[in-house]
């Protein structure tokens, strides 16, 4: 396509874009397990996510934080179940995304996953069996005690693919972290849907393989 800027590697966010955002079941459940109401559960759960994400205290602290904040109190034996139920909240994957991850790599093309999240959710995502072969490098911000926006996220995901920044297309669900990314050269996009990034012409004005249309599978 005349116009297209090269492209040397994708990188992609998890929760948002690789993954579903939780829908109200999911909430719903993890609430129960809480014995919270939902509304009052997702307000304690995001409140000191960033600490969380970053590696700067372990899921026992963050839990407990969760039960101050809400007024409540999680024993030491309920934190097995809602450290489960927080995963769970985030294992619904778009197969279309990570089909796309293969048509780019047989296209030359390098992948990567860059992501906040916290230790328990990595160590799952690590663990799962050919999720990370879909990527040729992986940032997760628990592991360098970093988040996006901060820059440093974005420098270690661009080192790891030995790339020049401004050959890199970036994808998130935040307008911050893409603003984050722009920051330091990557070529940020916001992502809403699959839907809608496929009709918004990305892939042809990033020269890259165009994605594949089919129903949403989740995994």
């Amino acid at each position: 396509m005349p116009g297209a800027v090269k492209t040397q590697a994708v990188i992609f966010d998890f929760g948002g874009v690789i993954c579903f955002h939780p829908d109200p079941p999911r909430w719903k459940r993890a609430a129960e397990i809480a014995n919270l109401p939902v509304d009052e559960f997702m307000r304690a759960f995001w409140a000191n996510r960033v600490e969380y994400d970053a590696g700067r205290c372990t899921p026992a602290e963050y839990w407990h934080a969760v039960a101050k904040i809400a007024g409540t109190h999680f024993e030491d034996s309920e934190l097995p179940a809602l450290i489960r139920r927080e995963i769970e909240l985030w294992n619904s994957y778009d197969s279309r995304v990570l089909r796309w991850t293969r048509q780019l790599r047989a296209a030359g093309i390098r992948t990567a996953i860059l992501s906040n999240l916290p230790r328990p959710l990595g160590e799952e995502l690590r663990s799962t069996p050919g999720f990370l072969e879909h990527f040729d490098h992986v940032t997760f911000s628990y592991e360098l005690g970093v988040v996006k926006p901060q820059p440093e996220i974005y420098l270690d995901t661009i080192a790891g693919l030995d790339i020049a920044p401004s050959d890199a297309l970036f994808l998130d669900d935040r307008q911050d972290n893409v603003d984050g990314s722009r920051a330091v050269g990557l070529r940020g996009e916001l992502y809403t849907t699959w839907e809608d990034f496929v009709a918004s012409g990305l892939s042809a004005r990033y020269a890259l393989p165009l994605p594949e249309v089919a129903e949403a599978r989740r995994q």
